[in-house]
């Protein structure tokens, strides 16, 4: 890709509208400072119309000086304008619906009206000197010739950029590629895609659009937001990296750390296989997959944990076979007999069946220990069998096993 996309992270005002999230001002600002130092170009930081409070933050947020460009939430309408201005933002995205069903059904608006709405409102949003850009809310919904008529209605008026939204999240990665194209090809500006993740395609989405000539996405740390959420900064950000060699200009290590403290701010827990920050996804159990990756980690990883600060990390459990636990002996301290193999891999699957669980390298050790220094009658071909001499006990700390 020999273009730059910028990724808008909206956390902190489409993130918070998912339910029981509410940030405390503090939080705001720290989270501000975090997307701007893991290198997010542009925050979507509230909607002033909110209230004073919420004007108080973005005011404190202005203040900080941050090297982002902080953006205000609006409806298309002088009150919401006003609290911009009051707010001290330098930028607005003013946000309208785009698809009949919308207009109609929310404001008793037709397609005419919009267009005249747009066209009056982005003018004094540029007068007042905001950097102005137009949201066309459910544009996924929307006629692609009313589409067309209302970027080029904002581009006359002054705005420099249309948000299409898929509000609802009904598009695919192949219905968002041919609606981006055909209005990329008519744009006089740029254009961004929005997408919410109803039915699990967000990110998927949110490539294609770029692919198809979309110079910005809307996105949210670990995909917050209503209903199913957003197109997740981290998976996006990552995806472009791998898949396209794109340099969207965020620092890729620092997203888990974000992640974490995004999550930790919205009182949520992240999902264990969440793509790029969960915690499980560089854990490898199965057998099959250990023996390769200790040979050659790109068997069983597309994605180089290390590109975005993590690492790989193998743990025991039922599918594991003797060469992941000889790995995980080894690191604690101790050499797997081969004459024992076969018994420690029986140990360990009944272990991890018992408990429904993996396997600790503590409790890896103890098996082995204590196969070692008694009988084992179920596991040896002979009954009453000694196992061998006990090696040196060695410490095992969890996360230093890479």
């Amino acid at each position: 890709m020999n273009r730059h996309v910028f990724l808008n992270d909206t956390t902190l005002r489409d993130g918070e509208q998912a339910p029981g999230v509410a940030f405390t001002k503090t939080e705001k600002l720290e989270l501000a400072e975090a997307l701007a130092a893991a290198g997010v170009p542009e925050i979507e930081i509230g909607t002033p119309v909110m209230g004073a409070d919420e004007i108080e933050t973005i005011r404190a947020a202005v203040a900080r000086r941050l090297p982002v460009r902080l953006t205000a939430w609006c409806r298309m309408t002088s009150q919401d304008l006003d609290a911009a201005i009051e707010s001290g933002i330098g930028a607005v995205n003013l946000s309208l619906p785009a698809s009949d069903i919308q207009l109609a059904a929310r404001l008793g608006l037709d397609q005419a009206r919009a267009l005249q709405i747009i066209d009056h409102m982005v003018k004094r949003a540029a007068a007042a000197g905001f950097f102005v850009a137009v949201g066309c809310e459910d544009a996924s919904r929307a006629d692609r010739d009313h589409l067309a008529r209302v970027i080029e209605a904002a581009a006359h008026a002054g705005a420099s950029r249309v948000r299409l939204a898929d509000t609802v999240g009904v598009l695919d990665p192949f219905s968002t590629f041919e609606l981006v194209a055909q209005l990329v090809a008519q744009s006089p500006i740029d254009l961004e895609f929005h997408a919410h993740n109803d039915l699990g395609l967000a990110a998927a989405n949110t490539l294609a659009a770029i692919r198809a000539g979309a110079r910005h996405a809307s996105v949210t740390v670990l995909g917050l937001g209503e209903r199913a959420g957003n197109a997740a900064l981290e998976e996006v950000a990552a995806a472009m990296a791998v898949l396209d060699g794109a340099d969207t200009g965020i620092e890729l290590t620092a997203l888990p750390d974000l992640a974490a403290q995004v999550a930790w701010a919205a009182g949520r827990q992240t999902a264990a296989i969440k793509p790029v920050v969960g915690a499980d996804v560089f854990s490898h159990e199965s057998g099959i997959h250990v023996a390769g990756l200790l040979k050659d980690s790109r068997t069983y990883q597309g994605l180089d944990p290390a590109l975005v600060g993590r690492c790989r990390r193998i743990v025991i459990g039922k599918h594991s076979g003797a060469t992941a636990i000889a790995h995980v002996l080894s690191e604690s301290g101790r050499d797997l007999d081969p004459d024992l193999a076969a018994a420690m891999v029986a140990r360990v699957r009944r272990k991890a069946a018992e408990t429904k669980s993996t396997v600790s390298a503590t409790q890896l050790v103890e098996l082995y220990d204590a196969m070692c220094n008694g009988p084992c009658f179920a596991d040896l071909a002979g009954p009453g069998q000694p196992c061998g001499e006990r090696t040196d006990t060695t410490v095992f700390r969890p996360g230093e096993m890479q």
